[in-house]
């Protein structure tokens, strides 16, 4: 090589940086720009479940809300996203509205000993910090609506979402089946139910208790893995296989029945009006509101009979529980139709099952209650009944 070569070189990078800068600026502005790209590619390509770590890692304490009265997949979700912040140095505490009645959610809560607050007033929230599981708006006490999540992990259609983060996949069964799939993505091991969490080789663990309830939860909304479920429930329910307690699962599964939810059940068949193959019920009056849902599921059994609502009421509130089998029907859109145009009324759901509330009467600050615009109850069935036949 010529003594000078070297020079000659130098000469050319130093003609190419000052003879031409803005070359070079551009050079320099695209690679940057390209590693600023990559690194957001990737960071946009890992599992859900690693990014929601992330931001739970990120606060101090949190309040992981449920839906009012809620049931086990919403139990179970908060449940596994409390072993998940618990896992990252995050506290959390479990709250919800409303009350824990049916006896299926009363022997989830009893058998897995979960430790859960009820909240009647937006002040009574635990933590700044708000994650919603199995609902995306908050909803069922006062003060709900001035509540901005900044964290939402959902299976059900609606608008709402987290200001930090937001997962509502609404082709899935059960909300724990996401739940379950954050476990897996962050490479956690279900810990059998005769063996303790240091015996497991793993960063991240997943509890029997926590197992057996996400996947119970599965079940519960899936009707066994035999409605509304997609494969990823499936895959979520073989992964938790290997930590769940069939003793614990059989305990939740089968609990005592109360003598009033025989007789609601038993009033929605003997009360039954039949329009073609839909079918409504009127129980009346009654103290358990679950058993609403429960003789809904009792009634569309009945042969001929393809979709169904019962309605009951509480306390000066029409509660309505749907249930479908019918591809014309979607329950949700249809007690969604049948509510509407009604004040202090909501309703909503899925294809299968859906359900509603209309207030009849509301609390003043008094003490007091003030009735309000309500619709008549056969008025209403005669709704019930044109909204499934899509009249309405």
């Amino acid at each position: 090589m010529h003594p000078l070569a070297g020079v000659g070189v130098f000469e050319g990078f130093e003609t190419a940086v000052f003879g031409y800068p803005g070359v070079v600026a551009a050079t320099v502005v695209g690679v940057l720009t390209l590693a600023l790209g990559l690194y957001a590619l990737r960071r946009i390509r890992r599992p859900m479940g690693a990014r929601f770590q992330e931001v739970l890692a990120g606060r101090d304490t949190l309040a992981i809300l449920m839906h009012p009265n809620p049931d086990p997949d919403a139990m179970a979700a908060a449940i596994g996203v409390e072993c998940l912040a618990d896992q990252v140095g995050t506290d959390s505490t479990l709250q919800f509205s409303g009350q824990i009645r049916h006896q299926e959610n009363r022997a989830f809560r009893t058998v897995l000993d979960l430790d859960l607050d009820a909240v009647d007033h937006v002040s009574e929230l635990a933590a700044e910090h708000v994650v919603l599981v199995d609902h995306n708006a908050p909803r069922g006490f006062a003060g709900a609506d001035s509540v901005l999540p900044f964290a939402v992990v959902d299976h059900h259609p609606g608008e709402g979402a987290g200001e930090e983060f937001t997962d509502v996949r609404t082709d899935y069964g059960s909300c724990s089946s996401i739940v379950a799939e954050y476990f897996q993505d962050v490479g956690a091991k279900p810990v059998p139910p005769d063996q303790h969490a240091s015996e497991i080789n793993a960063e991240y663990t997943l509890p029997s208790t926590v197992a057996t309830g996400l996947l119970y939860g599965i079940l519960a909304d899936t009707k066994h893995l035999t409605a509304g479920s997609a494969a990823a429930d499936f895959r979520a329910a073989s992964y938790l296989s290997p930590g769940v307690d069939e003793d614990l699962l059989d305990r939740i599964a089968n609990p005592q029945v109360s003598a009033e939810v025989l007789e609601v059940k038993a009033r929605a068949i003997a009360g039954r009006q039949i329009e073609g193959s839909f079918a409504v019920s009127d129980v009346g009056s009654l103290s358990n509101v679950d058993a609403i849902p429960q003789a809904a599921d009792e009634l569309v059994q009945l042969e001929g009979v393809t979709a169904v609502v019962v309605c009951g009421e509480r306390d000066g509130t029409v509660y309505l529980s749907g249930r479908s089998r019918d591809d014309r029907v979607h329950m949700g859109r249809t007690l969604e139709a049948v509510v509407e145009d009604l004040p202090n009324a909501s309703a909503g759901g899925h294809a299968r099952m859906g359900g509603g509330q209309i207030q009849e009467r509301v609390a003043l600050p008094n003490g007091g209650e003030e009735e309000v615009e309500s619709v008549p109850r056969p008025e209403l069935v005669d709704r019930l009944f044109r909204s499934m036949s899509g009249d309405i």
